[in-house]
């Protein structure tokens, strides 16, 4: 599948010997696994072994960083301990694979080893074990490590202080994280945006809004901008309160601000205006979509559909649907049945024909079984070591909403 690929490193390598490295080493095993196997990326791992001069562990580190970020931390880990005795693993290699460990115990065992080996932990280890506590409900633990690192002399950075906000709140100390927020200023540490939207997190699941506004208005007094995370927490909370009023003027102050809502987001209020039956509201939503492309607009239009079908709005869902059309965005093939059935019943033969021919450039219909998901820019952001930080996410709040958005796409 890649001769092409290799026939081209040869060529380069005949060159000149030193022009493959290991940064080519992981451009090339990244479009490998994004079609092969992990077996198969292995195998052509192995084969960089005559070609590469420096095939060591920068190699190994770029083999184990492609796993986890094109099939999973498992994958990698797996990897990592079959090849592990033909490379000497370094910092770099236990940062890449400690980065999103779930289970302590297993976290544990993995920097008693990098202990061993005599590979000493850095703010970004730390950072990751800090997590691994809090997302386990273990502060106690997670404090701890914050005592070992300022033994060796290792500041605890904003990563650390934010991970324990959020371990806080999934043991229900709101309060106690917030004072986190202000006991980080003492040490030289300002909160960032995901540091405050860990704290307003903690009181929208606590169901105290007022404290969650508080430090909102707190953030843009420091000069930080609320992201599109930032008022999702909020949407979550009004859409299951039942709450339209509330959720409308918060999306009306974010587009104001000129922050884009996240297609979840989209859909917390697009179902509430449906169960409200506010047309003018819920058409205002897409034509903002639509005019400044944000959100998925097969999963939108499908309950918007359904709602101006339910009114019996057709002339509206027939042109939202075009407008979806121009767009190069497929309706799915459940809303166009749906618009299909109901001008058959007006007898809008012209319509119709129209319709199915402009679906017709898509091909095959379209069966939606999508899932929301919170995008990666959502979740975190890599660190200076390309490591990625989940900072945006916590247990509790992904079984809610997974919960939550299932029912609101079904």
């Amino acid at each position: 599948m890649f001769e092409h690929v290799w026939e081209l490193l040869i060529e380069a390598r005949r060159k000149d010997q030193n022009v493959i490295t290991p940064r080519t080493v992981m451009v090339v095993l990244g479009r490998v696994a994004k079609v092969c196997s992990v077996r198969q990326t292995v195998e052509t791992f192995k084969k960089f072994k005559k070609i590469v001069p420096d095939y060591g562990v920068n190699c190994f580190n770029a083999l184990l960083r492609t796993l986890c970020q094109e099939k999973s931390m498992a994958d990698a880990r797996n990897v990592y301990h079959s090849l592990k005795h033909n490379f000497r693993p370094n910092l770099q290699t236990f940062n890449i694979l400690l980065s999103g460990w779930k289970n302590v115990e297993d976290a544990e065992l993995f920097v008693k080893e990098m202990k061993e080996m005599g590979v000493e932990p850095d703010v970004v280890t730390y950072n990751s074990l800090v997590d691994v506590y809090c997302k386990g409900r273990e502060i106690e633990k997670a404090y701890k490590v914050f005592d070992e690192m300022r033994e060796k002399d290792l500041s605890p950075d904003v990563i650390t202080y934010t991970s324990v906000i959020g371990g806080l709140g999934l043991v229900g100390q709101p309060d106690k994280a917030r004072d986190v927020l202000k006991e980080m200023k003492e040490y030289g540490i300002y909160p960032d945006v995901p540091a405050y939207n860990a704290a307003i997190r903690n009181f929208c699941i606590a169901k105290r809004l007022g404290n969650a506004y508080e430090l909102m208005d707190e953030m843009v007094s420091k000069g930080l901008n609320p992201n599109a995370t930032t008022y999702n927490l909020f949407f979550r909370v009004f859409y299951w309160s039942n709450d339209l009023q509330s959720s409308w003027n918060l999306y009306k102050r974010m587009m104001g601000e000129g922050c884009l809502p996240y297609t979840q987001s989209c859909m917390f209020l697009i179902r509430l205006l449906k169960r409200h039956e506010k047309m003018e509201m819920a058409l205002q939503l897409w034509g903002d979509m639509v005019e400044k492309g944000f959100g998925s607009y097969t999963l939108v239009s499908d309950v918007l559909f359904d709602m101006l079908c339910d009114i019996g709005k057709l002339s509206e869902a027939e042109k939202c649907f075009l407008e979806m059309i121009e767009k190069g965005q497929r309706p799915s093939n459940v809303s166009f049945k749906r618009i299909k059935v109901l001008m058959e019943l007006a007898n809008k033969h012209e319509a119709i024909q129209n319709l199915t021919q402009k679906m017709a450039i898509f091909g095959r219909p379209l069966q939606i079984h999508e899932r929301v998901t919170t995008p990666v820019g959502e979740m975190g952001e890599l660190n200076n070591r390309g490591n990625v930080r989940q900072r945006d996410k916590w247990p509790k709040e992904e079984l809610e909403e997974t919960q939550g958005i299932s029912s609101l796409t079904e």
